[in-house]
């Protein structure tokens, strides 16, 4: 357990602490856009190519385990859309927001960080192979829900090239199939930039999570709906606990990539949900709510998972 809370009080730690500068310094958030730019555009792509590119390229074709992973995240969406659905009785665009609730886990600024302390660099492959397509996956099914439920449809070609520029451009998936080619053509940078890349990366984690903290501590907690506890259980225990299953019942899957895709499904929803919200104008205040108190109930259930997998109580295949 020691070991457990040596691990997990540097991240929530983190996350308090921009918290609490966001509460105590009264700076608007206009201020945190070079820093969430630094996170987004530099540090981050930074660890995924360094460590994608140190990777032999065989390790990065395990599709059954893209495929179950991203199937898993698919049938939580599922699910909490039906729950928003009927909650809403039939208004899609917002039952589109409460199923990212439920499924869209914090991959992005949590994710890398929480993974690679736990288990290590064997965690970079499926760590950054979970980011691209729960993303892929995601960004297309908003567009395209968000279309369906308003009157002014949008042309069906304009949509798709949107949602392939928004796949294609995010810094995060640049710089995985940067590193994935690096690991092909086995290039290496030359020192002085990799070196740079070298404190990039290791800037990514603590920036990340504290710039994380300041933004929830700026959304006001205002409407909670009613329907978050249905919600948080899909995200913070169905989504991990049905990953599980789906790799157990699919198979033949390294250990430390079985704990990285439970880690990952059990991260607290991710901030692009109220990015998404404000996009589409369409349950901003409840999806700001929802990240706050998800991220708070997530540092008893992420703790309980890190626990478990710390201690390898968890069989990595539940069907042997």
């Amino acid at each position: 357990m020691q070991q457990v809370i040596s691990l997990a009080m540097p991240f929530f730690g983190l996350i308090f602490l921009g918290f609490l500068g966001g509460k105590i310094v009264k700076h608007p958030a206009e201020g945190l856009a070079w820093l969430n730019i630094f996170v987004v555009y530099f540090a981050l792509p930074a660890l995924f190519f360094q460590l994608l590119a140190q990777t032999p390229f065989e390790q990065l074709a395990q599709w059954s385990f893209v495929l179950t992973t991203t199937f898993a995240t698919y049938c939580v969406f599922v699910i909490a859309f039906v729950v928003g659905w009927l909650v809403t009785r039939g208004n899609v665009q917002e039952a589109t927001i409460q199923a990212l609730v439920g499924s869209y886990s914090n991959i992005g600024y949590m994710g890398p960080g929480i993974t690679l302390a736990a288990l290590g660099p064997a965690a970079t492959v499926p760590t950054a192979l979970i980011f691209c397509f729960d993303n892929t996956l995601l960004f297309t099914l908003v567009p395209l829900l968000m279309a369906l439920g308003r009157d002014d449809h949008v042309g069906g070609l304009s949509m798709a090239i949107g949602i392939v520029r928004r796949i294609l451009l995010h810094p995060f998936i640049l710089a995985t199939i940067a590193g994935v080619l690096a690991a092909y053509f086995r290039f290496e940078p030359p020192e002085a930039i990799n070196t740079m890349l070298t404190y990039l990366r290791s800037a990514a984690a603590p920036c990340a999570l504290f710039a994380m903290g300041v933004t929830v501590a700026l959304r006001p907690l205002k409407r909670i709906p009613r329907e978050l506890p249905v919600l948080a259980f899909i995200k913070l225990i169905l989504h991990p606990v049905l990953v599980l299953v789906l790799l157990s019942f699919v198979g033949d899957f390294e250990p430390v990539w079985v704990y990285t895709a439970m880690l990952m499904s059990a991260l607290p929803p991710a901030l692009n949900v109220f990015v998404l919200a404000q996009q589409y104008n369409v349950y901003v205040e409840r999806a700001s709510s929802s990240i706050l108190l998800g991220t708070i109930i997530s540092v008893f259930t992420l703790t309980t998972v890190l626990y478990l997998v710390a201690n390898d109580m968890v069989p990595a295949d539940l069907f042997p």
